[in-house]
Parts: C-alpha cells; sequence; structure tokens
C-alpha cells in the first residue's frame, strides 16, 4: 500500500496543496481528480520523487519513500507521461528498453536475459508486441499510451503513476487504456491515474482522491465521494449525481449553475 499522510505539495514558495491523506492499495485503480490547476501531476510527480515533498510522510508498504535512493525508487515506481516527445525517434521496442536503466548502475550498463525478458512481456501485456519495430512517429494516439504504459510495466515498478493516461484519445482508445490499467491493478499493482471524466472515474477507479482548491475535498469510493457538493466544490459546478445501473450518472444542473454565477 502507497500512503500519504499530510502531504504539503508546493511549487516554489507557494503550496499548492495542504495536508492531503490517501491511500492507494495493490489490486485497485485510484483516481486524482480535480479542477485543471489544483495540483494533480505536481502530486504525482511527488509521489514519484521527481519534486520533493514539502511536508508530510510518504510510504510505501510502511518504507519512507524519502530513504530510497533514486536508483531504488524508480524500480518500484514509474511516472508515465502522455505527452513525452523525447524519444520520437526510436522504435517502440527501443523506447521500451529505456525503462531497464534503473536496473543497472551506471558504470555497467551491458544488457541482460532478464531485460530483454521485461521488455517482451511489457509489450505483450499491453497488446503491442507486432509494433516492436515500428518508430514512435508513425503511431496512433492510442498506440502510444500503450507505449508509455508498457516503459512503466518494463521498469517492474509496482506502482504505475498514470498522468492523464485518456487525454486526446478518442472514446475507443480511452475505454481500452482504461480497461488495461483496472487490469494492471487487479495483476497486483498499484495504479494512481489523474483523470477529467467524472464518468470514467466512476466506471473504472475504485477509489477517488478528489482535490480542490488547496487540498483534498474527499477520498473514498466513487459513491462516497461523488456528491453533488463535493463536485460543486472541486469543480464550481452545480451536478446532480443519481444512481443509474449499478453505477453512477452525472447531469450538470444548468438552471442552479446559472443562479450561482448570475
Amino acid at each position: 500500500m502507497l500512503a500519504l499522510r499530510d502531504g504539503r505539495i508546493a511549487r516554489g514558495p507557494c503550496a499548492l496543496l495542504e495536508a492531503v491523506t490517501f491511500e492507494a492499495r495493490r489490486g485497485e485503480v485510484l483516481a486524482l481528480m480535480g479542477a485543471n490547476g489544483v495540483g494533480k501531476t505536481t502530486l504525482l510527480a511527488s509521489i514519484a520523487g521527481i519534486l520533493p515533498l514539502a511536508g508530510g510522510a510518504l510510504e510505501l508498504d510502511g518504507v519512507p519513500l524519502a530513504s530510497l535512493d533514486a536508483r531504488t525508487r524508480a524500480t518500484r515506481i514509474a511516472f508515465i507521461e502522455s505527452t513525452s516527445s523525447a524519444l520520437e525517434s526510436l522504435s517502440v521496442r527501443e523506447a521500451v528498453e529505456n525503462a531497464r536503466y534503473p536496473h543497472h548502475r551506471w558504470w555497467e550498463w551491458t544488457a541482460k536475459e532478464s531485460d530483454g525478458e521485461a521488455v517482451a512481456r511489457a509489450l505483450t501485456q499491453v497488446g503491442i508486441a507486432h509494433l516492436a519495430g515500428r518508430e514512435l512517429s508513425t503511431l496512433s494516439a492510442g498506440e502510444r499510451q500503450r507505449v508509455w504504459i508498457a516503459v512503466g510495466l518494463a521498469q517492474d515498478a509496482e506502482v504505475l503513476l498514470l498522468d492523464e493516461p485518456t487525454s486526446h484519445l478518442d472514446v475507443r482508445y480511452a475505454l481500452e487504456v482504461l480497461e488495461l490499467a483496472r487490469e494492471l491493478a487487479r495483476s497486483g499493482k498499484i495504479v494512481i491515474a489523474v483523470l477529467h471524466l467524472l464518468e470514467e472515474a466512476a466506471d473504472y477507479a475504485d477509489r477517488i482522491a478528489l482535490l480542490g482548491p488547496g487540498g483534498l475535498i474527499a477520498a473514498g469510493t466513487p459513491t462516497e465521494v461523488f456528491t453533488s457538493n463535493a463536485i460543486k466544490r472541486a469543480y464550481s459546478v452545480e451536478v446532480e449525481v443519481t444512481r443509474h445501473n449499478g453505477g453512477l450518472a452525472f447531469r450538470r444542473n444548468a438552471a442552479l449553475s446559472r443562479e450561482d454565477t448570475a
């Protein structure tokens, strides 16, 4: 389990989030939700160790992540961005092979049999083994998103941090990526994903951490977190929440929203 206790997230001298507490468990997808600019991606970067926590405690299975060196942390946590263009000229296989660097000392880089096995396993798990020789720049948006997830899997990381994994994807590819995220969680990974659509989070996430200006509004199951009041606090919009076919349905209450802005 990954646990954040009283986390303080800052960008320079300015605090974005204060006193953030939640847990992400193996076998579950945790969705980070909140309005644009609230600090979701910065929070992921802090969990990954790219940015330091400004306060609080972050532990993985009871071990403080601050006690791990960067290489060890990279073998346990993978930060998967959807907008990276640094590897555009590489083939799919070459891009995924880069994920194996944390498993080698800097002075002894020589590919091992375990590296090839990890790369092949990751490509197969996300269904892109047939694209291994293709250049990244020739892939569709959905295929590229699967490549970034394969990079995280090839790290053999137990925690996958997905930053907006469905952004810029059409409905088909977005649903495929969400299904994959859920499959990875069910295989024993800890999956934390930044999502924007309430419907996506309600359908595919086991738990939600809903962020608002300055901190955490609520954390728990979709049914516990997605109330009209919590959504209004997070997004400044009136939404009616109803149960529908065993799940949740959302409808904007335009009349009330107009009254609030009048």
